[in-house]
């Protein structure tokens, strides 16, 4: 059957990589630090994904922007510690290097600093298997289309053979401004139910799933 797909784009965090409770523990544990209210998981879990100042403005309206900085900084401590148990979800590697292969071009947009997702890509040896990257502090922030709208514009791909993938609504929403088909996994940062209304094509629950949806209809 012939692809119906060009550009796959995927967000990096709870989609390919497992690290959506390091995000959540660390955000709470950075709010603890400074004495903050400390959100719920729910919350926490909620706002991954999006810029900083919007998770921030999410999980501590009252907080003066004069404070994000040091809240950032206790973040990235408690994060970066966790990196060595912080890993791509089995099977991720070896589905992204496949769908290069088969001829499919590959992007990722994601909330994370350029910073982070560089030093991402480097640890886990996937920085060569991207054609393009688009980070959160590099333009507006999910849901906003922007991210998608320069992949599509650096790809030079139709909007109408690009498949976002993502575990948000904040991806879902993002999709839908780009006018672009979106694919959701239930196995990262928001439940299915979050997912579903945003009429993905499939919502899936592993990312074996995942890679079979891939491998059969993109």
């Amino acid at each position: 059957m012939p692809k119906q797909f060009d550009l796959l784009i995927f967000d990096w965090d709870g989609t390919l990589m497992d690290s959506a409770a390091s995000i959540s523990s660390s955000l709470r544990a950075a709010c603890a630090d400074l004495e903050l209210p400390v959100p719920s998981e729910e919350s926490a879990r909620y706002v991954i994904g999006l810029g900083l100042a919007d998770s921030l403005k999410y999980l501590l309206p009252d907080y003066p922007t004069s404070g994000y900085p040091v809240l950032l900084e206790r973040y990235r401590h408690h994060f970066v510690r966790q990196d060595r148990e912080t890993t791509l979800f089995p099977g991720a590697e070896a589905t992204l290097r496949a769908l290069r292969d088969t001829g499919f071009t590959l992007a990722v947009a994601t909330g994370k600093s350029r910073r982070g997702l560089d030093r991402a890509l480097e640890a886990t040896g996937l920085g060569g298997v991207f054609h393009a990257t688009r980070c959160g502090d590099e333009g507006f922030t999910k849901p906003h289309p922007d991210m998608l709208l320069w992949l599509l514009d650096e790809l030079n791909v139709d909007r109408g053979r690009t498949l976002m993938i993502g575990d948000t609504s904040h991806d879902m929403e993002m999709a839908a401004a780009a006018d672009v088909a979106r694919l959701g996994v239930a196995y990262g940062a928001h439940p299915r139910e979050n997912l579903l209304k945003h009429a993905p094509l499939a919502c899936l629950d592993s990312f074996a799933e995942l890679s079979q949806w891939l491998n059969t209809n993109a």
